[in-house]
């Protein structure tokens, strides 16, 4: 088979999205194991041309980037007008892959997607109107034209046949997998007194003033550390005594930060999945949850859940993650083992090969 897949998010620098796209491409190329031509495709920026190749470094795949200036102008105008199709660019292939910046059209070949969760249409206020515009119009297209749709949770599953009415049979779930990086082994950081952290881009669904209100209702030992670049809306408030903020940081830099952690708290009041949550297992560290069901499958029986909405069932929270840390680490390690990237590249090629 040739497989294309849409590689035009990871322009920007990597959060959750990104993660997701990056490592189920390698996971795809590993399950594809030379049998299968996998393009990565992306129409782009100057800044993507830089970035693109560089995250995408060692994967066996060809890459076919077309620079295009005002990329996303171009992106969202080619998806709506529905030509040319993208042969005409790529030639023949079998199955092409989309991400959330586009749809573009195909002459034929397997068509798929990845919905990683449907927060636009229910909570359109945490989101910028040009995510509202984009996402909608790609939620539309992938209902309408996908033979398959993938999500990455069982939960976004249900919501995507519900809301989208896409039927069961096609929609596939692809868990996420935990990179390399984030294991208990390694570097921890020091951030000079003991944290608890966090890791979110500052967006308000990420509830994160919900977090700095717990925060103060804790012992004054612990500090509040907040990994996570600038994002939109109303600006946390990410003051007082003992709050740190970190501004982005690289997988590298957080999984020590994780590690040197000693509890990981995640508040968001929804997710496709909650990435960040099995990361932190991973590494070895307690987690504290939101208790929204979008993040049951990702929490497992291993985080501490409390109410989004209750400063005080937070504080709570963490309190009891410390008490319990050896027993939490103990089965958040083993939970988060099960989540691959190889794992997640099978299932998306075993789905192609099935469907073609």
């Amino acid at each position: 088979m040739r497989i294309v897949w849409d590689v035009s998010p990871l322009s920007h620098p990597l959060t959750g999205v990104g993660n997701y796209l990056r490592g189920s491409l390698a996971g795809l190329a590993e399950a594809a194991a030379g049998r299968h031509e996998i393009v990565a495709f992306a129409p782009t920026s100057p800044e993507g041309l830089r970035r693109i190749p560089a995250v995408l470094a060692g994967l066996p795949l060809e890459r076919r980037l077309l620079f295009l200036p005002f990329a996303h102008g171009w992106r969202t105008a080619w998806s709506r007008l529905g030509r040319p199709a993208l042969e005409r660019f790529l030639g023949g292939f079998d199955a092409l892959h989309f991400s959330d910046w586009m749809y573009p059209p195909q002459r034929a070949g397997l068509r798929s997607t990845t919905i990683h969760d449907l927060v636009p249409l229910h909570h359109p206020e945490w989101v910028t109107p040009r995510t509202l515009s984009m996402h909608g119009s790609k939620y539309r297209n992938a209902a309408r034209t996908c033979d398959l749709v993938f999500v990455n949770s069982t939960y976004t599953g249900r919501d995507v046949a519900a809301t989208l009415g896409v039927p069961e049979e096609r929609i596939r779930v692809a868990p996420p997998g935990v990179e390399p990086c984030f294991r208990a082994d390694g570097e921890r950081a020091d951030l000079g007194r003991p944290y608890v952290l966090t890791a979110a881009t500052l967006e308000p669904r990420k509830n994160l003033d919900t977090l700095v209100a717990a925060h103060g209702l804790l012992d004054g030992g612990l500090a509040l550390a907040v990994a996570g670049g600038e994002g939109w809306g109303e600006r946390p408030r990410l003051e007082g005594s003992g709050v740190l903020p970190l501004g982005y940081v690289t997988n590298v830099r957080l999984a020590a930060l994780y590690r040197g952690a000693s509890v990981f708290v995640y508040p968001s009041r929804f997710e496709g999945f909650g990435i960040p949550i099995v990361e932190a297992m991973a590494s070895g560290t307690p987690v504290v949850a939101s208790s929204h069901p979008s993040m049951d499958e990702a929490s497992g029986e291993a985080a501490v859940r409390f109410d989004p909405d209750s400063p005080e069932e937070l504080a709570a929270a963490v309190g009891r993650a410390l008490e319990e840390r050896d027993e939490r680490v103990r089965l958040g390690l083993e939970h988060a083992a099960r989540f691959t990237w190889s794992r997640t590249g099978r299932i998306f090629l075993e789905s192609f090969e099935a469907a073609a």
